[in-house]
């Protein structure tokens, strides 16, 4: 074996020297060559390993939905309407589709849907505001400034003005003739304001406390009627008519 070793090196060695140098310069090249093919294949196999984890691993998967700022609706009653599919990877969530859903509950203005890695969907909302209240034959129907009715309730929540209207809908003219009314009022009025009666589009007025009243009439000039009706609150008179703003009268 050690003759045979050194009958090959011999050989080599017996190379002419601009042979051997060829030869290196080939053997380079092809190692230049081949290696942005291997740099490929590995950064190829590494991205594939990280989209595993984070499409299939189990790892990433959903285990826990977090509910923020629901205090009207239950934790519970979120969970139910997102329908998060628990154990499937984090990032294949269809979070759009969770917030549409979640959004058909009435009390929920505005919904984010989220991803807390590794594991939890994080559904926050943000609950209509209530602006009044309309009565119903054994409850009472809360509404926003958009006339959305979104939550019942068995008393009169205090500091609620309450709506005597017909038919209390988010379409309905009288209801928002209604609520621009009550939009435009200046705090003094807000704070004697008991209930707001809209026979219609056209005649509206408001129950004070203490028993006055205010005619108010349609739901234009609102800014100028309710200026108006906050003077006169400083003057003797059961009723205050301000249908007419430019001419306002008490008696």
């Amino acid at each position: 074996m050690a003759r045979r070793w050194q009958l090959v090196r011999a050989r080599r060695e017996a190379l002419p020297s601009s042979v051997r140098r060829f030869a290196a310069r080939a053997r380079q090249r092809r190692i230049n060559t081949a290696k942005p093919w291997l740099v490929a294949a590995g950064v190829l196999a590494v991205l594939a390993l990280l989209a595993w984890g984070v499409y299939g691993s189990p790892l990433l998967s959903v285990s826990e939905v977090e509910v923020v700022g629901a205090r009207i609706l239950s934790k519970e009653q979120v969970r139910g309407a997102a329908r998060v599919p628990l154990g499937t990877p984090l990032a294949r969530i269809d979070t759009d589709g969770i917030g549409k859903r979640v959004g058909t509950l009435a009390p929920v203005a505005r919904v984010d849907v989220s991803r807390s890695w590794p594991s939890t969907v994080v559904v926050t909302v943000t609950e209509r505001q209530g602006t009044a209240v309309v009565q119903q034959p054994s409850a009472f129907a809360v509404l926003d400034h958009e006339g959305v009715l979104f939550q019942i309730t068995p008393a009169r929540p205090e500091g609620l003005p309450l709506l005597k209207l017909a038919n209390p809908a988010r379409a309905d003219p009288s209801t928002k003739a209604a609520l621009r009314v009550l939009a435009a009022l200046t705090p003094e009025l807000k704070a004697q304001l008991d209930v707001l009666e809209a026979e219609s589009v056209t005649r509206i007025q408001l129950g004070l406390k203490g028993g006055r009243k205010v005619i108010w009439g349609d739901a234009e000039s609102n800014e100028k009627k309710a200026t108006a009706a906050t003077v006169l609150l400083g003057k003797p008179g059961k009723t205050i008519d301000v249908s007419a703003p430019d001419f306002p009268v008490t008696r």
